[in-house]
């Protein structure tokens, strides 16, 4: 079944099972490769991306849901190409991933906690992100999420001005 959606501002069409996870879609079939494959029952969060602005995660979303959407990996997370999101760069300040490997997820989740609450408390951030890292940088995370908030609004405090 052909499905049109907009993938990072680019507008994309494939013909896949409607059923096919849009995770799977992303990788193999768009090439994109940061979203990752975690558990496949939509629990750890390492698979999150945005339809429409909102975090879901995608190994278990069929894509046929995608069908006319907006969706948006960590490859295109960053509108402006030359300067980083305020989350990704407050990844790289705060030194988080240790693996790395659900680090994606986690950022793609801050990302949208950002855009709903620009600055969240530990509670809203522990509650509001339920991705999970089995290597135990949540601490990290945490601070790297508050930087991002920082970030975020110096950056549009600057815009401002």
């Amino acid at each position: 079944m052909k499905i049109e959606f907009i993938v990072n501002n680019v507008p994309t069409s494939v013909d896949v099972d409607p059923d096919m996870p849009l995770l799977w879609v992303v990788r193999d079939e768009l090439n994109l490769k940061a979203t990752k494959y975690g558990c496949g029952k939509a629990l750890c969060g390492a698979c999150t991306l945005h339809v429409d602005g909102s975090a879901v995660r995608s190994c278990s979303f069929p894509v046929q849901y995608a069908a006319n959407k907006k969706i948006t990996t960590l490859e295109g997370l960053s509108v402006n190409a030359d300067k980083l999101h305020p989350v990704q760069q407050a990844w790289i300040d705060e030194n988080v991933p240790q693996c790395g490997y659900c680090q994606p997820g986690f950022l793609m989740a801050a990302a949208q906690l950002l855009e709903q609450n620009g600055s969240p408390t530990d509670y809203e951030i522990k509650s509001g992100i339920t991705n999970i890292c089995r290597c135990g940088t949540h601490p990290r995370i945490l601070k790297a999420i508050k930087r991002a908030a920082e970030i975020k609004q110096n950056t549009q405090t600057e815009q401002k001005s």
